[in-house]
């Protein structure tokens, strides 16, 4: 009994509490503030009263959903940029070495050289990136001619290499390119690419190493090869950076790599101020219909000979073959197509002439009505040699161009080198002595492969003839230099050439 009256007193006291917080409800609510829960408990008549909405109390927040970056990078669109192309095709192992810190840091601390370098390579990069794409290699191997030649393509070295990509004389007749009389094309942009992709793919194959490949093409695969066998022999680790090699050797890979680094950083290219080049072809190739001057080809294409040349750089004299390739600017082709083919007149003003006689230089060039520095450039030619009998010269004129087209289809003319006739006595024979000298020292020129005075007599046959004024011959000479040998070549405008020290490739 006495427990069900303590509990009838407890529901009591719990009404009254209820009655109670009900009725302090709208004092509950000037405070809302301080009791946010209860400000949840309102009715919405008291929330209005208030002043306060729903969108004050809770604020709806949208989440979207995070964008999905893609995995791979789009080849099939191609870049307005080549830097952007050239990046997309990086391929070879990063090499890590403090020789490349160095070269980074030396490349960049001369901005104003690398972006000549760059401008050099406006008109050649793209064929080459293009050309590495196709053949499915690291693009980063068009960078390459910036540390052979610095994108020049008439640098020439001590070692006699020659061209963008810095051939010799031996390992460019191994690839087919042509050396002679009328044309080295270790400086052709088209073919000299073509050779040392070619090149590079083979020694890549060889050893299944970029590193070592370029290794190769600097010191050559046979140094390499050897090299690697040496380490191996003696069980040491036989990769790039183990193996003893020559100081140029240990810099050139370092060399590429530090301009990789840079133009893999579009902010440090920017920061550098490297001009950008747009990704499109440069250039487009017409093969010349017939012979054709330098001169006429420049000017149909609209162009100095300088700007010419520099697109085609490969020729010695001032006519190009027919069926040779001319390469003009892509803007320009169509027009130099067009004049082209409506060009009535002969393409050359220079034809073959064979002496009669025995005759010098200066009387030949009076007679053609040229200087005898004209002809001497037309035929590589120095000093005012006299010809003998049976000589083939280029001189001017267009009225026998079968014979022009009969020396084009050999490697270059022949010219017999035939020294004054002396007199007799003492000073008649100190001067024979000198002359002969003089003859053999040609002589020896032409065995070693040299050119007689100034560069782009490779191809002729020279010979030297001493005769007496009795008509007795006390020294005669044929040392016939082959039409194949392989000799450096002056080319139409001359040019300073760059150093590159590439010469131990075998």
């Amino acid at each position: 009994m006495q427990q069900r009256n303590v509990l009838s007193l407890i529901r009591k006291l719990s009404g009254l509490a209820c009655a109670s917080l009900v009725l302090s409800m709208p004092a509950f609510a000037q405070s809302s503030e301080g009791f946010p829960l209860l400000s949840l408990l309102m009715p919405s008549s008291t929330i209005e009263a208030s002043g306060s909405t729903p969108v004050d109390i809770l604020v709806v927040e949208e989440l979207r959903t995070a964008p999905q970056l893609p995995g791979t990078i789009d080849l099939t669109t191609a870049p307005d940029s080549l830097w952007d192309h050239l990046r997309n095709g990086f391929g070879m192992t990063n090499l890590n070495d403090p020789l490349v810190l160095h070269y980074q840091q030396w490349y960049q601390n001369r901005p104003e050289a690398l972006r000549r370098m760059v401008e050099r390579s406006r008109p050649y990069l793209h064929h080459i990136v293009s050309a590495l794409e196709a053949r499915g290699m690291p693009t980063e191997i068009a960078l390459l001619p910036m540390v052979e030649s610095s994108f020049n393509p008439m640098a020439y070295s001590r070692a006699h290499a020659s061209g963008l990509w810095q051939f010799i004389p031996a390992t460019g007749k191994r690839f087919n390119l042509e050396q002679n009389w009328w044309q080295d094309q270790r400086r052709d942009v088209l073919a000299s690419t073509n050779a040392a992709l070619d090149y590079l793919q083979t020694i890549y194959d060889m050893h299944g190493d970029w590193h070592l490949a370029l290794a190769s093409y600097n010191w050559g695969e046979g140094a390499v090869k050897r090299a690697i066998e040496k380490n191996g022999a003696r069980g040491l680790p036989t990769d790039y950076p183990n193996l003893k090699m020559p100081d140029e050797t240990r810099h050139y890979v370092p060399k590429l790599q530090a301009l990789k680094n840079i133009f893999s950083d579009p902010a440090l290219t920017l920061r550098l101020g490297i001009p950008d080049i747009p990704n499109q072809p440069f250039f487009a190739t017409l093969p010349a219909p017939q012979p054709i001057d330098v001169k006429t080809a420049a000017r149909l294409a609209g162009m100095t000979v300088e700007e010419f040349v520099r697109l085609n750089p490969s020729h010695n004299r001032q006519i190009i073959k027919p069926e040779t390739p001319l390469v003009v600017p892509a803007d320009r082709f169509d027009s130099f197509r067009d004049r082209l083919a409506s060009h009535d007149r002969p393409l050359s003003s220079w034809q073959a002439y064979t002496l009669p006689v025995s005759e010098r230089l200066d009387s030949i060039a009076s007679r053609f009505g040229i200087s005898l520095g004209e002809l001497q450039q037309a035929n590589g030619l120095s000093g005012n040699v006299r010809l003998g009998a049976g000589s083939r010269l280029l001189v001017p004129g267009q009225d026998n161009p079968h014979s022009l087209n009969a020396m084009l289809q050999n490697d270059g003319p022949h010219y017999w080198i035939d020294p004054e006739r002396i007199a007799r006595g003492k000073k008649g024979k100190a001067e024979k002595t000198a002359s002969l000298k003089s003859a053999g020292k040609a002589i020896d020129k032409l065995a070693a492969g040299k050119p007689l005075g100034t560069p782009g007599k490779g191809g002729a046959k020279v010979a030297i003839r001493e005769t007496s004024v009795t008509g007795k011959s006390v020294k005669t000479a044929r040392p016939a230099v082959e039409n194949k040998r392989a000799v450096a070549a002056k080319p139409v405008v001359p040019a300073k050439v760059a150093k590159s020290g590439n010469n131990r490739r075998s």
